[in-house]
């Protein structure tokens, strides 16, 4: 299961932008968005931009190298080739890899980016791939033909679909829509033709499709409730029947779930009995659970078991950085690997043959690119190497895993938050950008990030990335503990790190920023609220302002699942408490410089959260940088967005920060 996308929505009357939404939205109405943006307010392109300064070009020109790196991140197997997804325009589309190193050939060619493709087994004529418009997250599914070269779009062109799951036959798959209602996740069955059929009605809970069964009459799926609770089902697809894998009375958290290749057993992650996210085999005969990661105290993020059922993948998350390991099955025997660059992998996936094992590869100091290891040699192959704007890689900054002490106390000392610093060369003191995640339940990890790069090469600024208290990777205890009437305690982490820094010699504490999106956005917000006199700066993108509108206002689809982490505004007593920690109810107490960005098409955080903010911060005389893209949901996707706002963050460091 993948519900990074709970990781904070519907546009609301307050910014008053006329949409259309076809397929799920692509913003018009920019005359009306300009009117909203205040006095001052002008378009450029499709970014209606108010306060910010004419961008400098020379600084546009020193940018540009850090803004013409790519990535490529693996989609999969097509034959002997790897399907991948890479920009060489202004989105990522689709190409295909014939050999390592080889020409990167692209296959899709759109204006909206195509990151989301599934190659089905057992056929070679196509593939499936997902496509919004806008940033709108309202997924279409397209059947692609390799003969012809088209693309037939499957769905309705206005709900969301997600989650296909291909048939050993590769005759037909299996994905979740809320086209019943726009609320809730069914799971649907269609062939490559668009011919489909309704396999389960859902209620509460985000549903999935996790596998399929060895004789294709079954599938697993899975409800998500919360990143702290989750169950899997066994799904009879002709009688509609629901058998659990585990107790329904265990409230615990279970990610992914696989078949085994026999069709005896289920291996799932699961913190079960335990902190962290442990690899399990359940025989399906017996009933009998055993662990099989006992001796890794870290999450197990994904796993992979090869077609041929020789082999099982499988990558742990230790303390931000992946560790692959390769199984022999049935006896789960571990492979000697090549030794793999540190970095954080993902879309683990095997050959049709079972020979050989894709993934992607992010590291710190370069972007994500495609990876195999062939699974009898053991060798390591790198398929793709994106560029990087010809700048030298040996000068990127590699960050250093770092620990600070924050406000309470754990066995009788103070607890220890994990943070990635990033610092530049020459002596201090170096003015700080603190990197605040999203989620709340994401992590920042050692990620490749160009534009931490230019802050930390070309600025001289010093960047912490701290995992504060609700984070995930560190054990489901610690991801509890903002949860809640808990929430500001991760905001009271940010205040410690302030005071960690003020005691650094290398760094001034009289120049610290903050920076975050989506729920970083909103400790961007709270931090202001509460460390105003301790900082100089903020840069927030797609931030909730006020849990109240944002719970009332988020999609549909989204809205219960946020309120399992956030609380029920519907309860007057939640609703109290979530509107004391609401920044935008003191704004009076924000008074630094703040960059705001939105996309108007926003899913998870409504565009309507930033102009709240935004509105309220210019009535009080506060000085604010607006972007709002009319074409964008939540973050920037298209390369001239994301230029103008890399350089509007530069420009706006430059000017608060810097000085």
């Amino acid at each position: 299961m993948n519900f990074r996308a709970f990781d904070d929505g519907r546009l609301i009357s307050i910014i008053v932008v006329t949409f259309g939404l076809l397929a799920g939205g692509c913003a018009t109405g920019g005359d009306s968005a300009l009117r909203q943006a205040g006095p001052g307010a002008e378009q450029i392109g499709n970014l209606i931009v108010n306060g910010v300064p004419p961008i400098p070009d020379e600084l546009n020109q020193r940018l540009q190298q850090y803004q013409s790196t790519r990535a490529a991140a693996v989609r999969g197997w097509v034959e002997d080739k790897l399907l991948v997804t890479t920009r060489f325009g202004d989105t990522s589309q689709l190409h295909l890899v014939a050999a390592p190193l080889g020409t990167r050939e692209q296959v899709t060619f759109f204006a909206e980016p195509v990151t989301q493709a599934y190659p089905p087994p057992s056929r070679e004529d196509g593939f499936v791939f997902a496509r919004d418009i806008g940033g709108s997250e309202f997924y279409q599914l397209f059947w692609y033909d390799w003969g012809s070269a088209r693309s037939t779009m499957l769905t309705d062109g206005k709900s969301r679909y997600s989650s296909v799951v291909w048939d050993h036959a590769g005759e037909h798959f299996a994905y979740t829509t809320t086209e019943r209602n726009g609320r809730n996740w069914d799971i649907h069955i269609s062939d490559h033709t668009g011919s489909s059929r309704v396999a389960l009605t859902t209620e509460a809970g985000a549903w999935s499709a996790e596998d399929w069964s060895v004789e294709d009459g079954k599938l697993l799926v899975a409800r998500y409730v919360s990143i702290n609770e989750s169950y899997v089902y066994e799904l009879d697809i002709d009688s509609g029947r629901l058998q659990p894998l585990l107790d329904e009375s265990l409230k615990v958290a279970i990610g992914m779930a696989l078949y085994s290749d026999d069709g005896k057993g289920v291996y799932f992650t699961s913190d079960l009995g335990a902190e962290f996210m442990r690899l399990h085999y359940k025989d399906l005969a017996s009933g009998k659970v055993t662990v099989l990661t006992a001796d890794i105290p870290w999450n197990i993020e994904e796993f992979a078991i090869a077609p041929d059922g020789r082999h099982l993948a499988l990558s742990a998350n230790e303390d931000g950085e992946s560790h692959l390991a390769i199984w022999r099955l049935p006896d789960h025997s571990p492979l000697a690997l090549a030794e793999i660059p540190a970095g954080v992998i993902a879309n683990l996936a095997f050959s049709g043959d079972g020979d050989s094992l894709a993934f992607s590869l992010n590291r710190p100091n370069a972007p994500s690119d495609a990876y195999s290891v062939d699974v009898s040699t053991r060798e390591l192959t790198r398929w793709t190497r994106s560029e990087v704007g010809g700048l030298n890689t040996a000068e990127f900054t590699v960050p250093e895993l770092i620990s600070y002490p924050t406000f309470d106390r754990v066995r009788g000392a103070a607890r220890q938050i994990p943070a990635y610093l990033y610092k530049p060369s020459g002596p201090g003191p170096h003015p700080v950008v603190i990197s605040i995640h999203g989620g709340p339940e994401g992590q920042y990890r050692p990620r490749f990030s160009s534009t931490i790069q230019y802050m930390v090469n070309e600025l001289g600024v010093a960047v912490i990335a701290p995992n504060v208290r609700g984070s995930a990777g560190y054990g489901k205890s610690y991801l509890k503990l903002d949860n809640g009437v808990l929430r500001e305690d991760s905001v009271k982490d940010i205040g410690a790190l302030l005071d960690w820094i003020g005691g650094q010699s290398d760094f001034d504490a009289g120049r610290v920023a903050v920076m975050g999106g989506s729920y970083g956005g909103y400790m961007v917000l709270a931090s202001l609220t509460h460390y105003s006199d301790k900082l100089a700066a903020g840069v927030e993108s797609v931030g909730i302002s006020n849990f109240v509108t944002f719970l009332t206002n988020t999609q549909d689809y989204r809205r219960d699942l946020r309120r399992a982490e956030y609380g029920d505004e519907r309860d007057p007593a939640m609703r109290r408490v979530l509107e004391e920690i609401s920044p935008l109810n003191h704004v009076e107490k924000i008074t630094r410089p703040l960059l705001i960005s939105q996309g108007a098409n926003d899913p998870r955080v409504p565009a309507s959260e930033s102009a709240q903010i935004r509105d309220a911060l210019v009535q009080a005389g506060t000085p604010v940088w607006y972007i709002l893209a009319l074409d964008e949901g939540h973050g920037f996707r298209k390369k001239v967005n994301r230029d103008y706002y890399t350089a509007a963050i530069m420009l706006f460091l430059q000017r608060y920060l810097m000085q």
